[in-house]
């Protein structure tokens, strides 16, 4: 009778199969070559460890200011280990790099190739965030403003019910179709958030074409609540796998084995998403147009947090922009790379060469995470940053509060972002779309609930410490 010790001796590693194979040896009494031959097909993979050398990547990029030397020192680093990654074949950096987590995970504007293996890490829990033009030809850009504030959704959460767009019953039947998609929880936002834009960077802008002079509406936002709940069970599955194939790598940058079921099942979801996001632009946008009574001239939209295919390689872009149109089986026109609120939208078309393997920049990227920026300010209201980086701009923010680290300051210098794009030859400018004004989140969470009721505890407790001397001061605390 075969035991566990005898597999042991094998050399094999213990783990639940042993179970299952020992009854089907001793069942059939398997021995010598049979043996061996039937523990080949049921034993696990060796474990894979990382490669002894970072794969070599294309650095698109180039350091003005002690500051942008600091933080692509940080982002070189952190590629130096992701590129240790077992899947990883190719890689490159953006002229608007920046860090976007610990060392060793992905960079905003990072392009990593990856061979059979899909890592939800790389494309982050944003996933299929995206820019959407729609050019309404003439129509006034303060009206189109105007009628987008009144129609579009941000902050957290989703429209309520009869105000919300209709799902599209194609997508909806393939979230029920798809076990990474159809829990009640995904199902539910998909209907909700249809229609909204999120938070932090998403925005909505109106802008002039500099080549023709029609008027521009571009959306940016990404799959909301849909893809934030698909990330979060792609990285469990991912984490299932690491510790059985690859230990050894970090969890934020496990992976899905493209060619097993879950992997098959993870990619359908991800173009599942694709859609959803895409509808989420349009309805904004189609809304839009229908109560300007404006005819769409042209529209177009890419997406720049994404997975994209080629083969049985995968190129996971966080925050780069896909030129190659065979990772855009729907194109329609060339692509779009906002910078900030006061500067133009780049409008652009290239082609795939060695240094950008396929890629753009998304946008101009930050040197200083959100907190630095704003302790930079520290000295001006947020009122008098407001005005000085507005001007000549129709700024407006959702929920009437100043959010001063979407700014035009928060982010990288425009024209050297622009300067590096031809100097790397990573695509052609072929158009700007000149800005008039922009709508975005602004800072809503000064009102959140947990954070009023945050503060409140906090007062109560100082004044049941004899902090607080009146019911005055406790309400003073608590109000913004």
């Amino acid at each position: 009778m075969v035991t566990g010790k005898d597999l042991l001796d094998l050399g094999l590693k213990p783990g639940k199969w042993f179970k299952d194979a020992l009854e089907h040896i001793n069942a059939h009494e398997l021995t010598g070559d049979a043996l061996h031959a039937y523990l080949d097909t049921v034993k696990p993979a060796p474990v894979i460890p990382l490669l002894p050398a970072p794969v070599s990547y294309h650095e698109n990029i180039q350091a003005d200011t002690p500051t942008e030397q600091a933080n692509i020192d940080y982002v070189k680093l952190s590629m130096e280990q992701l590129m240790r990654t077992p899947t990883v074949v190719a890689g490159a950096i953006m002229p608007d790099a920046c860090p976007a987590g610990p060392l060793g995970t992905i960079p905003v504007g990072g392009v990593v190739a990856t061979r059979n293996a899909i890592h939800p890490g790389m494309h982050s829990a944003d996933i299929c965030c995206s820019v959407m033009l729609t050019n309404l030809g003439k129509a006034d850009p303060k009206t189109v403003l105007d009628v987008a504030q009144q129609l579009t959704h941000f902050g957290p959460g989703g429209r309520e019910p009869g105000n919300q767009f209709p799902l599209p019953a194609e997508i909806e039947a393939e979230m029920q179709a798809n076990p990474f998609l159809n829990s009640g929880r995904s199902l539910k936002m998909a209907h909700e958030h249809l229609g909204t834009q999120g938070d932090g960077n998403h925005f909505l802008y109106v802008g002039v074409s500099k080549n023709t002079g029609d008027t521009m509406l571009v959306t940016h936002h990404g799959s909301r609540g849909v893809g934030a709940v698909l990330y979060g069970h792609g990285m469990k599955v991912a984490e299932l796998f690491r510790r059985e194939i690859s230990p050894e790598t970090a969890p934020a940058n496990a992976w899905i084995p493209s060619q097993t079921v879950e992997g098959e099942n993870y990619w359908r979801a991800l173009q599942t998403v694709r859609k959803w996001t895409k509808q989420n632009h349009l309805c904004l946008h189609d809304a839009i147009g229908e109560k300007l009574g404006t005819t769409v001239q042209e529209r177009y939209w890419n997406e720049h947090n994404f997975v994209f295919r080629d083969g049985d390689v995968f190129y996971h872009a966080k925050g780069a922009t896909p030129l190659d149109p065979k990772f855009m089986p729907d194109i329609t026109g060339p692509r779009i790379i906002p910078l900030n609120m006061a500067q133009p939208i780049l409008i652009v078309e290239g082609a795939t060469n060695e240094n950008n393997l396929g890629f753009a920049p998304h946008g101009a990227g930050r040197n200083l995470s959100r907190t630095k920026h704003k302790y930079s300010k520290i000295g001006q209201t947020n009122e008098e940053v407001f005005a000085e980086e507005t001007q000549g701009i129709d700024a407006r923010f959702f929920f009437n509060r100043i959010d001063i680290s979407e700014l035009p300051s928060a982010y990288k210098n425009a024209e050297d972002v622009k300067r590096q794009i031809t100097q790397f030859n990573l695509a052609t400018i072929i158009d700007e779309i000149q800005p008039y004004g922009c709508i975005m989140a602004g800072d809503w969470e000064q009102d959140a609930p947990w954070r009023k009721k945050k503060l409140a505890k906090a007062a109560a407790a100082l004044a049941a410490e004899g902090g607080i001397d009146s019911q005055e001061d406790l309400s003073a605390l608590t109000e913004d």
